[in-house]
């Protein structure tokens, strides 16, 4: 099996090393335009290997997509942050227009390639490359669910001083701080439910914790957060190689599930080899349901800023 990473920064190389650490591909790809950067990273991932003990090949190529030829899954973080003065819909048209030319050009060598979508804003990107490709919507995969899922078990297990192992926490909408939308109801230790366990007020702190989980990094960091973003993409990308056939959160196209179409959200998908096999439609309360009413207007009005770079 073989992964290609499309741009070799922080997120891109971690997924890398995690792939090739938990062995999960043969072969890995990491390709960047900053000319050697994806070889060095690749070398210094390998050199990993005699003391780590994985046997995937990991290798760099500077825009030669040439070297990324039948990979099975195909990995895009390539893009920039909004910068200061920049206006979103710069941002939207900026961001599409690098999504359009990786993918396209990862398609002349790998035409029946999965994709895994982490450019942001995320949402808006996995529709910008299926109306581009006209792809069919299985094959493209939005990452966000997964990483907002792992962070709100993380805060899950925090707050209440239980193994992470043993909290399931799921996060649907959309992949932003004031979209996202931690369901906190469903949400258990060992199989009960949390809502049993302690105060609503309690579950609520953590879903607000989650919600700013990425700002929260950030503001720490001084920059955007790596490691369980690429940690994110590798457990996606083991369930597709592998057909676990696991239950993800990830943003994925709607055709009439959840009574939406025509944007990509987080909601509950089966993954497996073929991407995103089945969406699965959770029955929300009322105040799950206007949340999730509210997400897709968010995300909708930020799509509209496709319409130039589309037409």
């Amino acid at each position: 099996m073989k992964v290609s990473v499309i741009g070799a920064g922080n997120v891109g190389a971690t997924c890398a090393e995690v792939i090739a650490n938990k062995q999960i591909a043969s072969e890995v790809v990491l390709v960047d335009i900053v000319e050697g950067y994806a070889e060095g990273k690749a070398m210094d991932i390998m050199q990993c290997a005699a003391t780590s003990g994985f046997g995937t090949v990991v290798s760099g190529a500077t825009n030669q997509y040439e070297k990324t030829a039948n990979s099975n899954v195909i990995v895009i973080t390539s893009g920039i942050p909004r910068k200061p003065g920049m206006t979103r819909e710069e941002l939207i048209g900026t961001n599409a227009s690098i999504v359009k030319t990786v993918i396209n050009n990862s398609l002349k060598y790998s035409p029946e390639a999965i994709f895994v979508i982490v450019t942001n804003p995320l949402d808006t990107m996995a529709l910008a490359a299926m109306k581009v490709t006209g792809l069919p919507k299985n094959r493209i995969i939005g990452m966000g669910g997964a990483l907002d899922s792992s962070r709100f078990r993380y805060f899950l297990s925090q707050k209440f001083n239980k193994p992470i192992a043993d909290i399931e926490g799921m996060v649907v909408g959309g992949h932003g701080d004031t979209t996202m939308i931690p369901l906190t109801r469903f949400a258990t230790y060992k199989g009960i439910p949390l809502s049993t366990l302690v105060s609503e007020e309690e579950l609520e702190e953590v879903a607000k914790q989650t919600m700013v989980g990425g700002a929260t990094l950030t503001k720490l960091l001084g920059t955007s957060a790596w490691y369980a973003p690429g940690a994110s993409v590798a457990y996606l990308v083991d369930s597709i190689l592998s057909d676990r056939k696991r239950m993800i959160p990830c943003s994925a196209y709607l055709e009439g599930e959840y009574g939406k179409k025509d944007l990509f959200i987080g909601v509950p998908c089966v993954i497996g080899k073929n991407g995103i096999e089945k969406i699965v439609e959770l029955s929300f309360n009322e105040l799950e349901q206007s949340k999730f009413d509210a997400s897709v207007e968010a995300i909708l009005e930020t799509n509209k800023e496709l319409t130039n770079f589309l037409s």
